[in-house]
């Protein structure tokens, strides 16, 4: 276990986060892994004694605080709406807090082609990419950049239509996947090395979470159906660990980001760490990363729930 020490939790009692409404499912592509998370948040709050309750969706959520008190807002609503600055306005505006960042962390990082041309700016590390518009030419592209790369939705999560571009004979099922989408995509070169996830819990970096899948790569399968990926907590030691936590820390606040949410990079073999992008809304189930390495350092599920809450109390 590692030997991090999170500051002391700030309530006691779990009357004083008043009435929480709990927001899960919506209708992105990632509604089911929110609506797991949302299930296992809520469960976590209401063991606490939290006057917790489930909302499935923006629209619900506000007929839930026209109709009854919400005091504040525990937002798991995964992609779309829930990461894109929509939910966070919302509720800036009504004056509700809510978990996770405000309006321009969640706007921003969504968008991974934004985000990278932030981290450029600020002279962070991020692999090469180039913008493809909407029925754009993907083997003009790859030809540019050269292979292997890989080939995502700009504003996706979830590893959701990825497309990953070895040789030539890959292009094709490429431009499939661009033309079914019909958004804007991003390519950009292939990372070749480690894979590792940093969650961030305020200004703090809990420890790193190296992944290791069966296959070649983390894609959805890997995430959330696979028995068989790897996930060694703490993934690095000693100076080499808190290096990667401050890199992750610049790059979570360079994207305007705050409360918690977390940082995904890889260790290239030539060019050293990459960032690759951060999620406003992580996974909250029982295979998800943060849970994961919050344990590392002794703060079960619910003590993590609750945390994550107790940012909304200062959020005004």
């Amino acid at each position: 276990m590692s030997q991090m020490q999170l500051p002391a939790m700030k309530l006691a009692d779990p009357a004083g986060f008043g009435r929480v409404a709990v927001l899960l499912g919506g209708e992105s592509s990632e509604r089911e892994v929110s609506l797991k998370s949302g299930a296992a948040v809520l469960a976590a709050l209401q063991s606490r004694g939290v006057d917790a309750f489930a909302v499935d969706g923006v629209k619900a959520l506000l007929q839930a605080i026209g109709k009854e008190k919400v005091d504040r807002v525990f937002n798991i609503l995964h992609g779309g709406d829930g990461e894109n600055g929509v939910v966070q306005g919302l509720l800036a505006a009504l004056d509700i807090p809510c978990t996770g960042t405000g309006v321009l962390g969640a706007a921003l990082t969504l968008d991974k082609i934004r985000t990278k041309q932030v981290w450029i700016a600020e002279g962070l590390p991020t692999p090469r990419y180039l913008r493809i518009a909407p029925g754009g030419d993907v083997r003009a592209a790859a030809k540019t950049l050269g292979l292997p790369v890989f080939l995502k939705p700009s504003s996706e999560g979830s590893s959701v239509g990825v497309a990953r571009v070895m040789s030539e004979a890959d292009l094709e099922h490429a431009c499939q996947v661009a033309a079914e989408y019909g958004g804007e995509m991003l390519m950009e070169q292939m990372v070749e090395g480690e894979e590792f996830s940093v969650p961030v819990l305020g200004d703090i970096a809990l420890p790193s979470i190296h992944i290791v899948p069966e296959g070649q790569w983390y894609d959805y399968k890997a995430k959330y159906q696979s028995n068989t990926t790897r996930y060694i907590t703490p993934g690095l030691q000693g100076e080499e660990e808190a290096a990667l936590g401050q890199l992750v820390l610049q790059a979570f606040a360079s994207a305007g980001c705050t409360g918690y949410g977390r940082v995904d990079v890889m260790r290239d073999e030539q060019r050293g760490w990459q960032l690759i992008e951060i999620n406003t809304a992580p996974g909250m189930t029982a295979t998800s990363l943060v849970p994961k390495a919050a344990r590392a350092i002794g703060v079960e599920f619910d003590e993590l729930c609750w945390r994550i809450l107790e940012q909304t109390l200062c959020a005004h």
